[in-house]
């Protein structure tokens, strides 16, 4: 009879801890990173224009890694067709520019080859592509991506 009982009660404790163990596992593969899109066309001197999409994973509060991207540029109309752009990695938060020590930077690195961006928060939905000495450009308005 104690056997029985040892048994039963063995059996009931691997269900329980089956089962405590089965929802955390779902709530850690549920957690998901804020995301914000970005877009829009960039002049081009040889085009009609550079098609950038930007997506930012993270929040400025999140950790470094935590803090990742994507870039993708096609050209338009480009008369030696060049493939499309395509770039993943991290992005930091930077403060200040020359003319607005208050200002929010947000500087995009790519793994391995490809250049640094530097985008300015001009307001919750727009940044602004921004020189690396973290100044304007005199053409600012045509550099804007708006949030999606």
């Amino acid at each position: 009879m104690q056997l029985r009982s040892l048994l039963a009660g063995s059996a009931m404790l691997a269900l329980l801890a089956g089962c405590a163990a089965g929802p955390m596992e779902q709530r850690e593969e549920e957690t998901v990173r804020p995301q914000e899109n970005y877009q829009g066309t960039l002049p081009c001197r040889n085009c009609d224009g550079i098609d950038l999409d930007v997506v930012l994973e993270g929040e400025e509060q999140s950790v470094p890694e935590e803090r990742t991207f994507s870039l993708n540029a096609a050209y338009r109309n480009h008369p030696q067709n060049p493939p499309d752009e395509n770039y993943e990695g991290n992005w930091e938060v930077l403060s200040g520019t020359p003319s607005d020590p208050d200002a929010t930077v947000y500087e995009l690195t790519p793994n391995g080859d490809g250049q640094i961006y530097y985008f300015l928060r001009v307001d919750d939905r727009t940044l602004e592509l921004i020189d690396p000495e973290r100044r304007r450009f005199e053409n600012g308005e045509t550099l804007r991506l708006n949030r999606q």
